[in-house]
């Protein structure tokens, strides 16, 4: 079984690297302005900080190395972006509101997951 919450936890860590490497490398523009039409408030600020919480968290997750820490990284990030940034509720048209539906359902379900492993006992198995 400790095997297997080792791949979960890098299956699940690595989407959180990947993100992470999106807010922070070359297609962060693309995210500040997606962010800025948003009406985040200092877009280009949020998008580098929410990407150090993504990384913090991903990297955290995979290797088991101060696990709350990486957890509160993520539910950091998680909650506020998917209420700021794919409120659904908020858009008229049926096209652009399904995909932030879908954004918005998948940032809750992994909120959901992130919680649950605050029910893991520490240290983790193979964690560094």
């Amino acid at each position: 079984m400790n095997i297997l919450f080792l791949v979960g936890r890098i299956i699940y860590g690595a989407f959180f690297l990947l993100m992470a490497w999106n807010h922070l490398g070359p297609a962060s523009a693309g995210l500040v302005g997606y962010a800025a039409s948003k009406g985040v408030p200092s877009p280009k600020f949020a998008v580098t900080g929410t990407g150090i919480l993504l990384l913090v968290g991903g990297l955290s997750i995979i290797t088991g190395f101060q696990p709350l820490v990486g957890i509160v990284a993520l539910v950091l990030f998680l909650a506020p972006v998917s209420f700021q940034m794919h409120n659904f509720w908020k858009i008229d048209d049926p096209q652009a509101k399904m995909g932030e539906m879908t954004n918005f359902m998948k940032n809750m379900a992994l909120l959901g997951a992130a919680l649950i492993f605050l029910a893991i006992q520490t240290p983790w198995p193979l964690s560094f």
